[in-house]
């Protein structure tokens, strides 16, 4: 992970279910070891049943959900239609791609629902705009190789909507009380065909 994206701190994590997906992220702002406040939003509505997660310099994370809002609403007035997550992943990676030689210090990941199909998508993206999409879990940020082993130990196929929150809650606990730098309560989005439904659990919030 490069040094400035981990400068701020913090962790997103989404998992796909059966019909239905998850993207939680915790709510510490904080420069290193310090921390600024307690309810720093870093995952960013787009379209409905369609969210962005993003972790790194604060400035940066506010620039990109500024920019990508914007590509978005220029996408949608010429051609008419909305936006689905690969569109949203394809317009990401390129405004990344972009600014390569002065990149945006940000992590992403691309969590929702494509509003034709209904069908679940994920996909995770370094600061350079490559991405990854997978059918399991993707995470981002400080504590990456924590969420990892949780994410595999807690991830099953074909998890209802309830499982599914079980299971991100759980992961994303497990993975903050292991980091010192994350944490502050988490926010999590489930997004199901027909609701999104917002919870905020509470962690640890030294």
């Amino acid at each position: 992970m490069d040094e400035k994206v981990s400068y701020c701190n913090g962790c997103v994590i989404a998992m796909q279910g059966k019909d239905c997906v998850a993207i939680s992220t915790d709510r510490r702002l904080s420069l290193s070891s310090y921390t600024i406040g307690e309810d720093f939003e870093k995952i960013f509505n787009l379209a409905p049943r369609l969210y962005v997660g993003v972790t790194g310099l604060q400035a940066d994370i506010l620039t990109v959900q500024e920019r990508l809002g914007c590509r978005r609403n220029v996408y949608e007035i010429n051609t008419n239609s909305l936006v689905t997550p690969k569109i949203v992943t394809e317009l990401l990676s390129h405004m990344l791609y972009q600014h390569r030689f002065a990149p945006f210090h940000v992590e992403s990941i691309v969590a929702g629902m494509d509003p034709y199909t209904l069908e679940p998508y994920l996909c995770n993206m370094d600061l350079l705009g490559w991405s990854t999409v997978s059918s399991d879990f993707v995470v981002v940020g400080t504590c990456t190789e924590q969420m990892i082993g949780t994410c595999e130990s807690l991830w099953e196929p074909n998890m209802d909507a309830d499982r599914l929150f079980e299971a991100i809650s759980r992961a994303m606990i497990s993975a903050g009380c292991r980091d010192t730098i994350s944490g502050c309560g988490m926010k999590v989005y489930l997004i199901e065909h027909d609701k999104v439904t917002v919870r905020l659990v509470k962690t640890r919030m030294d």
